[in-house]
């Protein structure tokens, strides 16, 4: 552990745990600009877990679980809030824009890191080109005889010329798309309480749950059968400790996101789901169509369909501008530490790692034209390879977060108020909860009768195994070449005995 004194006049010294600075093999110059201020911060948080996962997905989940489905987030929720917590106990100790990649190299081994920092930007890329295609399906409804590709390959430019610009460019739009989100929500969830409620009159007051088969209408099993697309509509919470790595104050970004987020979930999710199983029978609802749009239409309010069509492509926009943000910042993590091709290291006149940016942008780009193309086949292949990579990220947060507390022990360090951190509750038995329930959640999805999420399952795992078969050959030859820190060589040591 780093013994020097924090010489960054905006961080206290006593918020530096230990410094990233023990992970790079190579230069930590050139540095990204840290110009995201807080209230880019405060926004990147919140409207990060507010996408089309929410607004259009959730319909598959009603019909799943009928008005359980409130139930289903809640359970969802409990995950998100611990493995934010346990990624706050770190990221507060030390913002790094690599995140829970760099801190899996420090704690479980280099190969870790790499492997989970290659399939985080595998994830994104590929929503890159996921997101640009459904924004365009909604474009063209308002422009028809246009291809759907035009748009999406004329938005994927747009934004890669947003972020090539400066990240301040970035939080900017970020800060505006999420401000759209959320106040339509907000909006929503306060006139459907006044539906609900009878202070403003509709059409119909209230579901009878009795002709609907009950609060359960599908059983114990449709609880479960539902918490697979709602946790995957979570993920992106931890894109917040990412971009607090090039925030002014990034230990008291990190803290601020990680504190907000249980208030986030039971306001944006479990509130506004709550309002439509609350105005609308499950029966009602149609996969693929908004949930928020049939509810208000049900109780009479037309023309709804256009407002959340802008909502939802806001929400898609937003969503693929991070997606390039977050996959050239983590490539440009994983070039820091020997992890990825030096050149991801590149950054131009305003401290933006355009080499990371371009190389994302390509990948993206290339998704968009195989989906016009060959939709059937390469890109589904592409969509199904980032099915379940929210549960492995979220394994790595938790097991780095177990190792950590005891290397960091031995050092006689302690996370708490005392060092200015964030620290996870009930450990070691909480993380080891988590553990249990995720490794439980992928036997559910190797057992779950849908054969679409076997499919997502399996190609996840051909492609997560290809990550860390490289990354065990990186850290063998990084190894042998004596380039790993003293930590992480720590790490690769204690995980090599713990495998004989």
């Amino acid at each position: 552990m780093s013994s020097e004194k924090n010489e960054n006049p905006t961080t206290p010294p006593t918020e530096a745990v230990f410094t990233v600075g023990e992970l790079d093999r190579a230069e930590p110059e050139p540095r990204l600009a840290g110009t995201l201020k807080p209230r880019h911060l405060s926004m990147i948080a919140l409207g990060g877990i507010i996408g089309a996962g929410l607004l259009v997905a959730s319909s598959n989940a009603i019909i799943a679980a009928g008005p359980a489905v409130i139930v289903s987030y809640a359970l969802a929720g409990v995950v998100i809030i611990l493995v934010m917590r346990m990624l706050g106990e770190m990221a507060s100790a030390s913002p790094d824009t690599g995140s829970f990649s760099t801190y899996a190299t420090k704690f479980i081994g280099p190969w870790a890191g790499l492997s989970i920092g290659w399939l985080y930007w595998w994830f994104w890329v590929v929503v890159v080109g996921i997101e640009a295609t459904a924004a365009a399906k909604i474009i063209t409804k308002y422009l028809p005889g246009v291809d759907q590709w035009i748009p999406a390959l004329v938005i994927t430019i747009l934004f890669l010329g947003l972020n090539l610009v400066s990240v301040k460019s970035f939080g900017e739009m970020e800060f505006w798309f999420a401000g759209i989100k959320i106040v339509a929500i907000s909006l929503f969830i306060l006139f459907g309480i006044g539906l609900v409620t009878g202070i403003i009159p509709s059409a119909h007051q209230g579901v009878d749950y009795g002709a609907q088969g009950g609060f359960m209408p599908n059983g114990v099993s449709g609880i479960f059968v539902a918490l697979l697309p709602v946790i995957f509509s979570m993920f992106g919470a931890e894109v917040a400790t990412v971009a607090a790595g090039e925030s002014e104050h990034p230990a008291h970004a990190v803290r601020k996101a990680v504190n907000s987020v249980i208030w986030r979930i039971l306001l944006f999710y479990i509130g506004s789901i709550t309002i439509i199983v609350l105005l609308l029978p499950h029966d009602k609802v149609v996969s693929g169509k908004s949930p928020f749009v049939s509810a208000l239409e049900y109780v009479g309010i037309p023309g709804v369909d256009v407002l959340m069509d802008f909502v939802v492509l806001t929400a898609l926009l937003s969503t693929l501008n991070a997606s390039l943000y977050t996959a050239s910042r983590m490539a440009y993590s994983l070039a820091g530490r020997g992890e990825a091709p030096r050149a991801f290291r590149k950054v131009n006149k305003h401290n933006t790692p355009y080499v990371a940016i371009l190389a994302s942008a390509v990948v993206g780009l290339i998704s968009v034209l195989l989906n016009y193309t060959v939709p059937d086949y390469v890109f589904a292949f592409l969509v199904n390879s980032t099915g379940a990579t929210a549960i492995f990220v979220w394994l790595v947060i938790a097991v780095s977060q177990l190792r950590s507390r005891r290397m960091l022990a031995k050092q006689g360090v302690v996370p708490g108020k005392a060092n200015g951190t964030i620290k996870m509750w009930g450990f070691p038995y909480i993380t080891w909860i988590v553990i249990i329930a995720l490794v439980a959640l992928l036997a559910y999805m190797t057992f779950n009768k849908s054969l679409q999420t076997r499919i997502e399952l399996y190609v996840s795992l051909i492609v997560a195994a290809v990550s860390v078969v490289a990354g065990l050959i990186v850290q063998r030859r990084q190894k042998r070449l004596g380039l790993l820190p003293d930590s992480a060589s720590a790490s690769a040591q204690s995980a090599d005995g713990e495998s004989k």
